[in-house]
Formats: C-alpha cells, sequence, structure tokens
C-alpha cells in the first residue's frame, strides 16, 4: 500500500510544497552566545560584537539560535516533561480543555496552515488573563483552559517558565533595537498593559507519509519575536533567503532558536525580513517543541518606525491595528478559508 492510501488526504502538500527525503543541513544558522548580557560588568566590546553578530543575522537569515541565555535548564526540563504528560493522556481527557472559536485556548489537533492540516496536536496558553483582542467592534476575553487534574502541576510550571520567556523576549528585543541603531527600550512600550504573547505546546506524532505531510506548512510568523525550544529529534527547516533552499535547523543542547516576525519587518520598514519556516515530520519518532511567541498590547498600531525612515527610505506598509489582524488570523486555524489569509503584504504601500 502507497503512502497516498494510508494518509488522509486533509494532510496531503502540494507537490511543490511536499518535503525532500533528504534534508539540507543548517550548518550556518547563526549561533549566538548571549554570555555577555549575564556579565555584572559587562564588556563594551563584546556587547558590541553581539549586537552586531544580532543584527547581521537577522538581515541575512531572520533566524539564529543562543546559548548562554540565562533560562534555567531545570525550568526547561520540566516544562519539556509537563507537555510530554498532556499529550500522553487519553484523546478524551485533553478534548475537555478542547479549544474553539469561542475559547480559542486549549487543546487542538485540526490545525490548518495554507488551508491543509498540520500533522499535530497542540496546547495553547496566554502568559497574562485575559488576553484582549478586538472582536465584532468589541473586546473579547480570552481565558486559559487548565486540565482539571493531570499533568500535576501543570499550570505553575507553565506559568513559571512563560516568566522566563518574557525576560529572555525582551533581553533580544532590546538587542534587535540596538542593532538597528535604536535606543535599548525602544520596543518596550508596545508591550505594556497587557500583550497578547502566548505559549504553545506542540506534538508530532509519527507521520506514515512524511514526504506528503507536514507538521506545520510553510509560513511567517504574525507577531514581534518568536523564541522555540525544540527536541532532539528536530524537524524544523527554514527557507533560506539567499536561494530559497529548505535548510533543516539541526538541534543545538540547551539553545533557543528565534526568528524574526512581520512585526519587527514592518518596524524596520523591511530591512529584517520574515522569513518562511515549516516542520518536517518523521515516520518512527515523535517530535514535541515549544514556541513562544512574543505579541504586542491588542491596540498597537504596527508601522515602521519614524526614526528609519527618510527621503531616500520611505514608509513601505501602511499602519495596521495589531489586535484586528491576530483576531482574523486565528480564523483560518479552525476552517479552511475560501481566500488566503490577511498577510502583511496587504498593507505594503
Amino acid at each position: 500500500m502507497g503512502e497516498l492510501e494510508v494518509i488522509d488526504p486533509v494532510f496531503i502538500q502540494a507537490p511543490e510544497h511536499r518535503p525532500k527525503p533528504e534534508s539540507v543541513q543548517a550548518n550556518n544558522v547563526p549561533l549566538i552566545d548571549l554570555s555577555p548580557l549575564s556579565s555584572r560588568e559587562p564588556d563594551p566590546g563584546a556587547l558590541e560584537s553581539l549586537v552586531a553578530q544580532i543584527g547581521q543575522a537577522c538581515k541575512d537569515w531572520g533566524f539564529f539560535q543562543v546559548i548562554n541565555h540565562g533560562v534555567a535548564l531545570h525550568l526547561r526540563e520540566r516544562m519539556e516533561l509537563v507537555s510530554k504528560q498532556f499529550f500522553a493522556m487519553q484523546k478524551e481527557e485533553k478534548k475537555k480543555v478542547a479549544r474553539d472559536e469561542v475559547k480559542p485556548l486549549g487543546y487542538y489537533d485540526t490545525e490548518h496552515t495554507k488551508n491543509v492540516r498540520d500533522w499535530k496536536e497542540v496546547f495553547d496558553f496566554t502568559l497574562q488573563e485575559p488576553m484582549i483582542i478586538p472582536h465584532d467592534h468589541e473586546h473579547r476575553e480570552m481565558w486559559n483552559q487548565w486540565p482539571p487534574h493531570n499533568p500535576p502541576q501543570m499550570k505553575e510550571v507553565c506559568q513559571q517558565y512563560g516568566a522566563e520567556m518574557e525576560k529572555l523576549g525582551h533581553k533580544l528585543l532590546e538587542l534587535i533595537a540596538l542593532s538597528l541603531g535604536l535606543e535599548r527600550d525602544r520596543f518596550r512600550g508596545f508591550f505594556e498593559g497587557g500583550t497578547t504573547c502566548f505559549i504553545r505546546l506542540n506534538h508530532y506524532p509519527p507521520c506514515p507519509g512524511p514526504d506528503l505531510a507536514l507538521g506545520v506548512g510553510r509560513h511567517k510568523d504574525a507577531g514581534a519575536l518568536t523564541v522555540l525550544a525544540q527536541d532532539e529529534v528536530g524537524g524544523l527547516q527554514v527557507k533560506r533567503k539567499s536561494d530559497g533552499e529548505w535548510i533543516l535547523v539541526h538541534p543545538t543542547p540547551n539553545a533557543y532558536i528565534v526568528n524574526v516576525g512581520d512585526i519587527i519587518q514592518v518596524w524596520s520598514n523591511d530591512k529584517y525580513e520574515s522569513v518562511e519556516h515549516r516542520v518536517k515530520v518523521n515516520a518512527e519518532r515523535e517530535r514535541f517543541s515549544i514556541p513562544y511567541f512574543m505579541n504586542p498590547t491588542h491596540d498597537t498600531k504596527v508601522e515602521p518606525l519614524d526614526e528609519l525612515l527618510s527621503s531616500r527610505n520611505a514608509a513601505k506598509y501602511r499602519a495596521y491595528c495589531w489586535g484586528e489582524f491576530f483576531a482574523t488570523r486565528k480564523l483560518s486555524n479552525f476552517k479552511k478559508l475560501d481566500v488566503e489569509n490577511v498577510q502583511i503584504y496587504h498593507f505594503k504601500n
């Protein structure tokens, strides 16, 4: 029996988007050491070098990895254990915290990317409750759903981990701001007063058709920044800017993978580009990953920053409301759309 006969057609990618059996390894995705940030008396030269590395990585790749980032390994390991325990539960237990259009946070296993179903199951939780997004000309409150009994301490571990992700996210945003020639805290105001940041637990089960389906189809992240913990199985592929080749990001122990989102692309007026990425699945092994999506407040007006504009560098985007954009993008998670979902290029001047 061929692969086409053992996998539901809803998961099958168009031929041009199917992953190759052999992946190109990403030996040159930048690996950046953040240890200068933890020094009590930072060396100005080391900090300047770090900022330059961040800027080069954002410009050339839109992706980089960080080590010595300050997130305790034991907390990450507890988070990974909680994720595995949750997904190991029976489906009926997980569905007690199922998300839908009314309650968009919690468990879900039928998400679509580019109108093709992803080979995965997820659990989403927000870092600040309630998370506020626009809905039908009003504001809608989104609340977390936690499993009633198991895994033990899931809520506590997730909240502790989320707090550390926020700290790391702001460190990275400060470095990116400096690399653009901006004030260190230029982005902080966009994240004060109730953000739309959230964390996702991903589980990719073994797939009988790994050359036909994807764990997550090709996409760009809509927010400001994504900080990803992936396990040793690997599967994240990045579309290399230089030639369009899909590059597999090999797991680095205790590293985080960071990618620029659409908002930074707009803020930087295209100096830093949000890059397409996707996730390959594995025929034999399950895979787990935990992305932190760093998003601003719902009422943030996203537009190129004045400091980066000039007579030679006019604004390439019209302003848009982040909350409305975010709410519209979430619609495609629950149903196939007749047209492509909203993208930042729709706001191009």
